[in-house]
């Protein structure tokens, strides 16, 4: 197993774990080597991006993380993932026939919402928004999805399918996310014994948490609200831009 200093010892996205003490890399020895490399090796990622733009980058990183509620470190990497995936051409093997290939879309979308930003807002730069301006602008897009509608000229749930696909996929590939979740890496070749509801192997541990989380459609309305009120040109406490 890599050295971890001690305080890189169940990482989880922004230290919100729900399972004190796990941690998803204590299995490694028991993957095999080709599993190991792979899962280890979305523990780092190269400095330089080589697909997005500085440009594009700016619109990206936080796009990415207002749809993953990433808000503060420690974050998944999941812009480098991504840009990773991006520069060789993986992909999903498929795209919508309404929509480019999926590097050309990333490209358009982001420069959708820069337009967006700098008509909203004065001219601004998505970059230069503060959060819950960029959340506002985000959150128009998932409206129009949800409402079947277009968002330049495309179909605004295609482009919410795009963006929330690679982003959830970048995210859960990282042991930092199985952490959070509890989820116990790959089963291969280890298997798993105690099957079923509340079953447990000697590896996993407990939820923390004996209760649902906050109803999430409850934040969603009171979020949708307050971002109608940014676009309209009113601040949350009533003020003008």
């Amino acid at each position: 197993m890599p050295y971890r200093a001690p305080h890189r010892r169940g990482v989880t996205p922004q230290g919100r774990g729900r399972f004190p003490g796990f941690d998803v890399l204590d299995s490694v020895d028991d993957w095999d080597d080709v599993t190991a490399g792979v899962v280890l090796g979305r523990l780092a990622h190269p400095a330089d991006l080589a697909f997005f733009t500085s440009h594009e980058v700016s619109v990206a990183a936080p796009l990415l993380d207002l749809i993953l509620a990433q808000d503060e470190e420690p974050r998944v990497p999941v812009l480098e993932l991504l840009d990773a995936r991006l520069a060789i051409g993986e992909t999903d093997g498929w795209h919508y026939d309404d929509l480019p290939e999926d590097a050309q879309a990333w490209r358009h979308t982001l420069a959708w919402l820069e337009e967006d930003a700098a008509e909203h807002f004065d001219g601004a730069s998505f970059a230069e928004l503060d959060a819950s301006r960029q959340a506002a602008l985000v959150n128009d897009v998932q409206a129009h999805s949800s409402a079947g509608e277009q968002w330049h000229g495309v179909s605004a749930e295609r482009i919410w399918s795009l963006w929330t696909r690679y982003a959830c996929t970048a995210f859960y590939s990282h042991p930092w996310a199985w952490n959070e979740i509890g989820f116990p890496g790959p089963a291969y070749p280890r298997g798993y014994v105690n099957l079923g509801v509340g079953g447990r192997d000697h590896w996993e541990v407990a939820d923390a948490v004996d209760r649902r989380p906050t109803p999430f459609v409850e934040r969603v309305e009171a979020a949708r609200r307050e971002h109608s009120a940014l676009l309209e040109g009113h601040s949350p406490d009533g003020a003008g831009q």
